[in-house]
């Protein structure tokens, strides 16, 4: 089963990080990408420019509405993601538990979620 892991960091810290702490931290992630490609696990993973970059669509009322920004302020921002093939939930927090969230000091999270197989389209 396919699972998403999505790391929420604290975009304020990561921008007061030292360039040492920079490598500190792409070399964790380098490390959990490289043994779960030699796994064959690895379907994706990517870093996500920060918040000020992003535009929220929402659709109502007959109408579409775009903002600039994130859709909601919180202390965590969503910064990346990886997507790995695993046997079950363990092995994804497994992974999960590897993969460096912390930036200045602070402290983020790994929000491991199950992709939900699309049922395929009828004749």
């Amino acid at each position: 089963m396919r699972y998403m892991l999505l790391i929420y960091s604290n975009e304020k810290s990561m921008e007061a990080r030292s360039p040492e702490e920079q490598q500190r931290i792409m070399a964790g992630h380098r490390a959990v990408m490289e043994a779960t490609a030699k796994l064959g696990i690895l379907k994706g993973a990517e870093p996500l420019d920060p918040t000020s970059k992003a535009r929220t669509v929402r659709n109502g009322e007959g109408r579409t509405v775009i903002t600039d920004g994130p859709f909601a302020e919180t202390k965590e921002q969503l910064a990346g993601y990886y997507i790995l093939d695993c046997k079950d939930p363990d092995e994804a927090l497994e992974w999960a538990s590897k993969i460096p969230t912390a930036c200045a000091g602070g402290t983020g999270c790994v929000e491991v979620r199950p992709i939900r197989e699309l049922a395929p389209k009828a004749g």
